[in-house]
C-alpha cells in the first residue's frame, strides 16, 4: 500500500529518500513491511504522498510485519 501511495504521487523510491534524506533502502524496507518509518518523518511522508497522517498510519498500521 505504501509503494501504491508512492507512486500515485509520482514519486520514486530515490525521490521519497532524497526528500526525506534517508537512504533509498529504508524506502524499500517501509514499502515491504520489514521497517517503519521514524515518528519524525510521519509528518513529511503524509505531505510527500499527499494523504492525511491517519490514513497514513492506518497503512503502516495494517502492513507492518511482527
Amino acid at each position: 500500500m505504501l509503494q501504491e501511495m508512492r507512486t500515485k504521487a509520482c514519486l520514486t523510491q530515490s525521490d521519497v529518500a532524497h526528500e526525506l534524506h534517508v537512504d533509498r533502502s529504508a524506502v524499500a524496507k517501509w514499502e515491504c513491511g520489514k521497517a517503519r518509518p521514524s515518528i519524525d518523518l510521519l509528518m513529511p511522508i503524509a505531505r510527500l504522498y499527499r494523504v492525511s497522517i491517519e490514513r497514513l498510519l492506518e497503512v503502516l498500521c495494517g502492513e507492518v510485519s511482527a
